[in-house]
């Protein structure tokens, strides 16, 4: 693939920051190196000697030594070496990406910051963009401030719809408008595949197959923002587009924080060589690396459990939040039937719910919600014009008790029914 296109004119400009190119030899050289190239802390002046975790199987991880000084030390950009190695293994086994030879992994300060440094190597103001709709509200931040212009493709109970894409690509564009460098033509889709925020829809295979022959017809490089991939409730986890891509035309954006902890702020983008490049070049003026304290105790867990045993604690999360779903949805089904309509969510953490006899969800969560003792997400938040009334709200099963998820639409019922009373003296 020829990558120009996909690079603006800032991103094309970074250059290797020399320093962050310099701290990557320092991994590199004998122990017999003697390092007099940039500025790097003597560990012996930090105050901290060691560290010791205790995990809740009983076991512990012990940071002492070496591995504690790289832990309280810069690192390389790209990430810590034996972290590194373990990603790359797991992305192997787990994805099989057929462009494996030209593609590299980055650990980023959470998938968010790996995505949101990925769009702002390609977006130029007033770019088209696809994004499935509903779409996560954080990507909306990101994009906004470009002025895009949105071209969003709606999705069912299975998630973004090919045909509608390809009905929203044709209406506008021809396949070989992508080889005029004056052509608007989109760069970038989007797509949220498992256990969606908001909707929880999970896009089945086919329909990924579909996606991605759309994405060769028109050029379009995929972004595939998967950080509810350990959280598919089917027995099998679905193929990824990762997985799908014999051309080089996806970069995949995955996370630990659901999975291990969102406070550790670890990421990973993985995609071809040309478009993960940008990225580090961009960490290297901005974040310089990946907290190495949290690389470097995730690397030692992973070391601990074996690939095999972090699976088994996946399975464990997996289990977990399926239950929480199951106890969400017998409360809907106990209090919002006759109110509000839902389809059962495939993964994640999300239920999106459609108020019926309501046409905007904002007015009466943000105004009236909290007198009742209960909070959600409004589906505006989640469309590409807010401006627009939305019948539609996002309830989390993931961290309320039964008993709270119960009570908690309980009085959601209440709320629908007075907004509805409300609505019609109006």
């Amino acid at each position: 693939m020829n990558y120009t296109r996909f690079i603006n004119g800032l991103s094309a400009a970074r250059k290797p920051s020399p320093i962050r190119e310099m701290t990557k030899l320092l991994t590199q050289g004998s122990p017999d190196l003697v390092f007099l190239a940039s500025g790097v802390p003597n560990p012996s002046m930090f105050p901290f000697q060691g560290a010791s975790i205790n995990l809740r199987d009983g076991s512990t991880i012990q940071l002492e030594g070496k591995t504690i000084n790289d832990a309280l030390q810069y690192g390389p950009t790209q990430g810590y070496g034996p972290l590194l190695a373990q990603l790359k293994e797991m992305q192997q086994e787990l994805h099989s990406p057929p462009c494996w030879t030209n593609t590299e992994v980055l650990i980023t300060n959470g998938s968010q910051d790996g995505l949101c440094k990925a769009f702002e190597m390609m977006m130029n103001l007033n770019d088209y963009i696809i994004v499935q709709e509903p779409v996560y509200a954080g990507t909306l931040a990101i994009l906004n401030p470009y002025k895009p212009q949105y071209v969003p493709v709606q999705c069912d109970a299975n998630g973004l719809i090919p045909e509608e894409l390809r009905r929203s690509l044709e209406s506008k564009w021809k396949s070989e408008d992508t080889q005029s460098s004056k052509s608007d033509v989109p760069k970038v889709l989007y797509v949220n595949p498992a256990g969606a925020n908001p909707t929880g829809v999970s896009i089945p295979l086919s329909r990924r197959q579909e996606i991605y022959q759309i994405a060769k017809d028109f050029d379009l490089i995929i972004f595939e923002d998967d950080p509810y991939y350990f959280l598919q409730f089917d027995k099998e986890r679905t193929p990824s587009f990762l997985s799908l891509d014999t051309d080089g035309r996806v970069i995949r954006f995955d996370s630990l924080s659901k999975v291990l902890s969102s406070g550790i702020r670890l990421g990973y983008v993985t995609g071809p060589r040309e478009l993960v490049e940008p990225i580090t070049y961009h960490m290297q003026v901005s974040v310089l690396h990946a907290s190495s304290l949290s690389q470097v105790l995730v690397s030692e867990l992973l070391k601990q459990w074996g690939q095999e045993g972090f699976l088994v604690h996946v399975d464990r999360v997996q289990k977990f939040y399926s239950q929480q779903r199951g106890i969400m949805l017998k409360a809907a089904e106990t209090h919002l039937t006759g109110l509000a309509e839902w389809n059962v969510p495939q993964g994640g953490m999300f239920l999106w719910i459609k108020c019926l006899g309501v046409s905007d969800t904002r007015p009466m969560i943000m105004d009236r919600a909290l007198k009742k003792d209960v909070i959600l997400l409004p589906g505006r938040e989640f469309m590409t014009d807010p401006s627009q009334p939305c019948p539609y709200m996002r309830a989390s099963f993931s961290l309320a008790s039964p008993e709270n998820i119960d009570r908690g639409f309980r009085n959601l019922a209440q709320l629908i029914r007075e907004e509805i009373e409300l609505t019609k003296k109006i």
